[in-house]
Formats: structure tokens, C-alpha cells, sequence
């Protein structure tokens, strides 16, 4: 009787995705992902949590990339913006059960604005994400150095 050989070949190709697809994936969301926008500047040493991100664009209002409206419609209209009201809503349907800091504070949603974008497009996005139950805002900043001699 001969002893049976144990084939690795099977067992390392799957070792070898798995390194990479850990290796991929492995990144934390320390960073948002910043296309077009010039973000204020800011000492703050907080990390960012992991939430729903709204993105103001100099054409587009963009919710996890998504765009929901431009800011043309925005514009010309008056009150909270339509598609980012009704894209918020459809996040919030994705996960129902809240945390204990959620009900308090609301869902928590970080907004990525140019630094240059009117402040009452700011805040008709900002009444908008409250109206739909996002109240823990977070603004998105550039972090510099807190020494900067000022």
C-alpha cells in the first residue's frame, strides 16, 4: 500500500488570492477620497469615522459617489434638495437598526465641500441631510500642522 501524497497546488492558489484580496482590501477609510474639491484647512487631529459621505462638486451633488442633483437644479429651485433627500432616505432603508449615538444624534453623514462653494448651498445641503434624519454632521478638512506659526 502506498502512502498518500497531499496535492498543495489547489491550497496555494487559493492562499495566493486570498493574500492579495486581503491585501486589497485592507485599507483603512482614514482617507476620503477627494476628486475636484479644495478642502478647508484645519488643525483638527480627529480621525474621520466611516459614514455617509456627501460630495459638493462645482456641477454635482454626489452621495457616496452617486450624483443626486446638479447644482444648476439647486439653484433654481428653493427649499431641500429633492434627489439628495429622497438618495438619504434610500441609505437609511439599507440599515434600519440604529445605535444608541444614532438616536440621539441622528446618522451620521460628512460633507465634502470646496472651500469656495456659497455658503447657502451649504446649508441647503445641511438642512436636507437634517430633514432626513442625518443630524451628526461632519464637514470634511485638508489636516495641516497645528505649528504653523500664526
Amino acid at each position: 500500500m502506498k502512502p498518500a501524497k497531499l496535492n498543495l497546488v489547489s491550497l496555494m492558489d487559493i492562499f495566493t488570492i486570498l493574500v492579495f484580496f486581503l491585501l486589497l482590501n485592507s485599507g483603512s477609510n482614514e482617507i476620503l477620497k477627494v476628486n475636484d474639491v479644495v478642502l478647508p484647512d484645519s488643525t483638527a487631529e480627529e480621525r474621520p469615522k466611516e459614514t455617509t459621505v456627501v460630495t459638493i462638486t462645482e456641477d454635482d451633488i454626489l452621495v457616496d459617489g452617486r450624483p443626486v442633483a446638479t447644482i444648476n437644479e439647486v439653484i433654481m429651485s428653493n427649499g431641500l434638495i429633492d434627489g439628495l433627500m429622497e438618495e438619504l432616505r434610500f441609505q437609511a432603508t439599507k440599515r434600519t437598526e440604529l445605535t444608541e449615538r444614532e438616536k440621539t444624534l441622528g446618522r451620521a453623514v460628512t460633507i465634502l465641500g470646496d472651500q469656495e462653494i456659497p455658503y447657502e448651498l451649504l446649508k441647503r445641503v445641511m438642512l436636507t441631510c437634517a430633514k432626513a434624519d442625518y443630524r451628526d454632521l461632519s464637514m470634511a478638512v485638508s489636516r495641516v500642522s497645528g505649528n504653523s506659526g500664526a
